[in-house]
Formats: C-alpha cells, sequence, structure tokens
C-alpha cells in the first residue's frame, strides 16, 4: 500500500473511483444522483449531486471508519499536530459539544468563560455538567469581553479543585486570545482537562505568526470550524486530540449525537481543504493577514472608526490578537455596529460576518480580492459621512456580567410561566436570549434578569440585532422560572 502524505485526499479520490463505477443506487438519497430531483440538480450542478452519496464499503463509514475516512481523519491529525482528529458535519457546535460531554457528566464542574458560544451551554444542558463562570474582564471603550486573566483562572481552580475541565476560547469572535499555554499548564497541574473552542482559529494552525494553537500549547481536545477561514464547506469542523484523550471513546461520545447518514459533500470539502492548507497555507493566510492589515489601516484613517489590533495585547486577557480579523469599533461616528452592518448590506450590497451594539466584524479570508476590499473601506467612509451623528444615547457595552441561581440543566426543564420582558426583573431565566452572530448568550437558563439586562435587549432590539434563543420569537415576553 502506497504511504499517505499531505498532497493525498482520501475521501475525494474515493469519491472520484466511485463515480466512475457507475453504480447503480438501489439505495438513498432518494434523488439517486440526482434524475429524481432535477430541478435540485440543475440549481446545484450534477457533479455535487453524484457525489451527494450514501455510506457503502468503497466510501466507508464515519460512525466506524475502517479505511478512507480513517485515513483522512490521519492526515488531518498530522496537518494540525494532534494525536487524533475527527471529522464533524454538524458544526462546530457538535465539536464543542462533544468535548464537554466527553470530559463531563452530571453534576462534574467546568470552568469556562461566560462569553462562550451557545453550543457549550447547550452542551451543560445535555450533560448535567454545572459551569463556574469566570466573567472575562471588559475593554471599556469598546464595550467588549476579553479573554480569561491568569489569576482569574487560578481562583477559580482554588475555589473549584474537584473541577473536571477548564474551556477556553483561541480566540473570541473579536480575535482576542488568552494566554492558553499558562492555563494549560495550571489546569494540567491541578489533573484537570483543558477544552478549546478555536471555531475562529483554524488559520492559527497554518499561517506564521498567529496566536498559539490548541494543540501547539499542549491542550487535550479543540474543536475547529474548518469551514470558517479553512475553505470547507459550511457545517464541517474538525475535533483534535491531544495524546492523552481516549480516541475511542471520543467517537463513542460523538456517536450519540452526530448523524448517521454523513454527508460527503462535506466531508470530502474536509478532506480536499486540509490538503489545500496543509501545502500552501502559510502563502495563503500571508495574503489574508496583509489585506487585513491594509483594511485596517485604511478604515482607521477615515477617521471616528477604529480598526483595532495587537496594540490591545496586555500580556493577560489580551494576552495575543489575531490580526486577520478586521474587528471595528463604530460607535464613535455614531452608529451602532449592527446599524452599520445593516447600512452596508442594504445600501452597498456588502455583507460582512456580524454588527452588535459598538462593533462590526468583517471576514477577511484568501477568497477576498483587493478590489472587494477597497469597495468595503469606501463604503464605511460613504456611511460616516451620510449616516454619522453624535454618539449621544448610544449603549456602551457589549457584555454584562451575568449571576447564575440555578444550573443551566435545571432551569431549562424546570416548571415555568412566561412574563412580559417588563415585568422580569428579579425572575431566572429558564431560556436563552442571544444576539446571532455572535450567539454568545445575553441570558442563559438559570441566571436572574436584571434591569440593565432588560434596558439592552430593548436597545438590541431597537438598533436591529437578530436577536434568538426564546421561545417568544418577538421576544417580548420571558421563561421564568415558576
Amino acid at each position: 500500500m502506497t504511504e499517505l502524505s499531505q498532497v493525498n485526499a482520501p475521501i475525494y479520490e474515493a469519491l472520484r473511483r466511485f463515480r466512475r463505477m457507475r453504480v447503480v443506487p438501489f439505495d438513498v438519497p432518494g434523488h439517486k444522483r440526482g434524475r429524481g430531483n432535477m430541478e435540485l440538480t440543475e440549481f446545484l450542478g450534477e457533479d455535487c449531486m453524484n457525489v451527494d452519496v450514501n455510506s457503502m464499503k468503497p466510501l466507508d463509514n464515519l460512525c466506524h471508519p475502517v479505511s478512507v475516512i480513517k485515513d483522512a481523519e490521519m492526515l488531518a491529525a498530522q496537518a494540525f499536530g494532534a494525536a487524533n482528529a475527527f471529522f464533524m458535519v454538524g458544526g462546530t457546535t457538535s465539536a464543542v459539544q462533544s468535548m464537554i460531554m466527553y470530559a463531563c457528566k452530571e453534576g462534574d464542574k467546568i470552568i469556562m468563560p461566560r462569553n462562550v458560544h451557545r453550543s457549550a451551554i447547550n452542551a451543560l444542558i445535555l450533560t448535567g455538567a454545572v459551569p463556574v463562570y469566570v466573567n472575562p474582564d471588559v475593554n471599556k471603550q469598546l464595550g467588549i469581553a476579553l479573554g480569561m486573566s491568569v489569576s482569574q483562572v487560578e481562583q477559580a481552580i482554588r475555589e473549584n479543585p474537584d473541577a473536571k475541565a477548564i474551556m477556553v476560547n483561541n480566540p473570541t469572535y473579536y480575535g482576542i486570545c488568552s494566554d492558553l499555554r499558562r492555563i494549560t499548564e495550571l489546569a494540567h497541574a491541578h489533573g484537570m482537562l483543558v477544552l478549546v473552542d478555536e471555531a475562529h482559529g483554524t488559520h492559527f494552525y497554518f499561517g506564521e505568526n498567529f496566536p498559539v494553537t490548541a494543540m501547539a500549547a499542549g491542550a487535550d481536545i479543540a474543536s475547529v470550524s474548518m469551514h470558517k477561514s479553512g475553505g470547507s464547506l459550511t457545517q464541517s469542523s474538525f475535533l483534535l486530540m491531544g495524546e492523552h484523550v481516549n480516541a475511542d471513546y471520543m467517537r463513542q461520545v460523538i456517536n450519540l449525537t452526530q448523524t448517521t447518514s454523513a454527508s460527503y459533500l462535506l466531508l470530502s470539502s474536509l478532506d480536499i481543504s486540509r490538503k489545500r492548507l496543509a501545502l500552501s497555507g502559510k502563502e495563503i493566510f500571508a495574503q489574508t493577514v496583509e489585506m487585513a492589515e491594509y483594511a485596517r489601516s485604511e478604515i482607521n484613517d477615515i477617521g471616528g472608526y477604529y480598526a483595532y489590533s495587537r496594540e490591545l495585547i496586555n500580556g493577560d486577557s489580551i494576552y495575543d490578537f489575531d490580526v486577520s480579523k478586521l474587528s471595528v469599533f463604530t460607535l464613535p461616528v455614531g452608529l451602532a455596529g449592527i446599524e452599520v452592518y445593516d447600512l452596508l448590506r442594504d445600501e452597498y450590497d456588502i455583507q460582512i460576518e456580524f454588527g452588535d451594539i459598538g462593533n462590526i466584524l468583517a471576514y477577511i479570508s484568501v477568497g477576498d480580492r483587493k478590489r472587494d476590499i477597497e469597495r468595503l473601506i469606501s463604503a464605511m467612509s460613504e456611511i460616516k459621512r451620510r449616516f454619522g451623528r453624535t454618539g449621544a444615547d448610544m449603549l456602551s457595552h457589549e457584555y454584562i456580567a451575568p449571576v447564575v441561581s440555578e444550573a443551566p440543566r435545571k432551569a431549562f426543564y424546570a416548571d415555568k410561566v412566561s412574563v412580559p420582558l417588563g415585568e422580569s426583573a428579579g425572575k431566572v431565566c429558564t431560556e436563552f436570549v442571544m444576539c446571532y452572530p455572535p450567539g454568545i448568550p445575553i441570558l442563559a437558563p438559570g441566571e436572574l434578569i436584571t434591569k440593565e439586562i432588560i434596558e439592552y435587549i430593548r436597545y438590541a432590539k431597537e438598533k436591529g440585532c437578530q436577536m434568538t434563543g426564546t421561545e417568544d420569537i418577538n421576544i417580548e415576553r420571558l421563561n421564568v422560572l415558576a
């Protein structure tokens, strides 16, 4: 057998061989290589429909891989510097939930920053694990939550020596990184696992001069959104494991929730994208950073806006910064981030990643062109000129430290009543309230509703943030403990 290397893409190569076999399908999917749904085939293309196939011996099975998927996972592990890697077709949400389900049982404590993605808190509801939140520092100028400081983690460990794991964002949505190496050393010294949400950190593994990766820092498990900066199809991710993680048990955990009908479109996109980054990632991400740095400089020259970068680094809660991120503070031009987001889309046909109360994030990748960057810069300059105003009555913060009254699982499944938003202060919420993206809860099940939180929710609704998580789709009422 030929030894595999990073030039190989075993799943992709198996699909190409399969397509030449002209197999007559009497299995699912029922569209039968697209012939049963011509409108869909016309929309997606015959090549796509021909490889939307079911698991079978020549193509392996994601739930129990023994051939091409196993080979592809081995190559992914090598590329990322991990002991093992699993293909995830339920997005990084399923990867985050799998690593928490691996580390924690009902009643186990897990130390985590409160500005985690909703998928992490959902995992607490699924497992019954109990969060020990580290409230991140807040940059008062930008109003954004930062990373976890080492001293905060040390205090959480001292107060909760029985915690099973520590979870870290690397980086946050805004590009901010904690001191991952030091936190990992602390956790391991106290017998705790380190779980890392690297949804926005794929490029750290392949570019130069980026913050340290989870695997290089010695973390145990990391969830990596390959579809974000890695170029694979939406919903495809990797779960990476260090040498002390039982990969066979991890696969059992993953199979509790992952589909038994894995999409070969997603699997092959992961395989091909890993190959591409392993061979050319250094050049790809050097180009990405160059575009981001140019955009940052030009946007700061407009005046008013603040596109921030490594100057924020303080050696602790902002230990490092991802310079490929184009995060921009908008309040000085008198516009909430979500207002700039909406104006870019509605007035200039530019779709950026997200806008929240005070910031926007434009995701820069190798798929961008210089003229696209110029168009964004020009549009932001015009928005300031046409729509800018004084910053009076602008809410200035993104993060509100929660008061946790009940464990998320207990609150989510408890008896509840629905009350008007304005009458909910002082009560304990039993559901999520969040702006999406970024998907960081304003309220999570088990947290106390305060007047400040109600003000924030109303302000976010007024400014046009896309809010999700509540049973009441209009977010005029909240479910609270009965």
